[in-house]
């Protein structure tokens, strides 16, 4: 059965702001949560409802999904029926909703995924048509070198939270209208991580990551065009508590060309031809972004003709084949004659049959309708 659109899941509009998706969010997990909806099919409802706000509330899947629907969800996303600690859907967050508490969460010392990253590269055109594979600096967290990720300072003990007792987490108890509730909360003296750091790492001041300039080799793929981006695995934030790292989105911004102009996986490109060329034809070499071609102008021929030369365009970035190469003719009005150019216009007029007045020339009004192809 086909995946239903994300917007529709969450009954928003693709424009919607993030607050509008997060709270369309709130309301529908409240409806369709299992511990709370026991109606057949609530299950899979809820976990609809969460795949599609995993996507739309994160700007990277966002943009991907966007860009290429689900089919692009099958390269990042991750969707998992269980965990929804990312979101808002927990039971917990339903009590929190109701009594003001900050509700039970997932494990803090459980491995977390790092965060995903973003990085705008400009490349060149020919990069974009061909594919290249370039090295780019991202600035962003890496694992502290000194304390390998510990935030203990080599040498000194990390031991459990007395607190919490290593759990990174501390119960609470509520009176609600349901009777006496317990939650649970991130242990205030640990921040969550369950550990005591007897002394900080001197580099990292005990975070376990540091800021670094990190060189990255991006390939591009052949055919890529402007706004789209691929996926970088492993090349985000640091994960945490062992968890993997976060992937890094590489959107392109394509650089304009001198000669060709594109449009999907075609190629503009204009042809500027004589009077001579234009009326008489004549055969004449073609740039295109594979090489040169000859191109046959037929006698006759009008400003704004165009030309197709078949697969002479861009491979298609996801395989679909190539694109066409479309010359344009332009014909140019000759500008500062010689007499002897005059001369001969006036016989050609002549022998056309036609009455030349150079202020009001009957001739000459004809010949710029020609070069304008009318």
């Amino acid at each position: 059965m086909a995946k239903r659109d994300y917007y529709e899941v969450l009954g928003v509009s693709k424009g919607a702001s993030k607050d509008e998706i997060k709270k369309a969010y709130r309301k529908l997990s409240k409806q369709y949560h299992p511990d709370i909806n026991k109606e057949e099919g609530a299950d899979a409802k809820f976990k609809e409802i969460s795949e599609a706000y995993e996507v739309l509330s994160d700007d990277s899947k966002k943009a991907q999904y966007d860009q290429f629907g689900h089919a692009g969800m099958g390269q990042g996303a991750s969707f998992g029926g269980g965990d929804f600690g990312g979101g808002f859907g927990g039971f917990e967050d339903i009590f929190s909703s109701f009594f003001g508490g900050a509700g039970a969460r997932r494990d803090p010392n459980a491995p977390q995924k790092g965060n995903d990253l973003q990085y705008q590269m400009t490349i060149d055109f020919e990069d974009a048509v061909f594919g290249a594979e370039r090295d780019i600096t991202v600035k962003k967290e890496v694992e502290c070198d000194v304390c390998t990720g510990t935030g203990a300072e080599p040498g000194s003990s990390v031991s459990n939270c007395p607190t919490c007792h290593g759990r990174g987490q501390v119960g609470v108890e509520q009176n609600t209208p349901f009777g006496r509730i317990r939650t649970e909360r991130p242990c205030p003296d640990c921040q969550g991580t369950g550990k005591k750091i007897e002394k900080p790492c001197h580099e990292c001041g005990g975070a376990g990551t540091t800021i670094k300039n990190v060189t990255i080799k991006v390939s591009i793929p052949a055919g890529v065009d402007n706004g789209q981006q691929i996926r970088v695995s492993g090349h985000g934030e640091p994960g945490i508590n062992g968890g993997p790292a976060g992937d890094l989105y590489v959107v392109f911004r394509v650089s304009s060309h001198d000669t060709f102009e594109r449009d999907g996986d075609d190629i503009f490109f204009t042809l500027d031809l004589t009077f001579a060329q234009a009326a008489l034809g004549d055969e004449i070499e073609i740039p295109t972004l594979h090489g040169q071609v000859r191109l046959t102008i037929p006698a006759g021929t009008q400003t704004g003709r165009r030309f197709r030369l078949r697969d002479k365009g861009i491979e298609n970035v996801h395989g679909y084949g190539k694109g066409d190469q479309f010359v344009t003719v332009n014909v140019k009005t000759p500008t500062d004659m010689t007499d002897r150019q005059v001369e001969l216009l006036r016989e050609f007029a002549e022998i056309d049959g036609e009455e030349i007045n150079e202020q009001h020339g009957n001739f000459f009004d004809k010949t710029r309708r020609f070069f304008r192809g009318e």
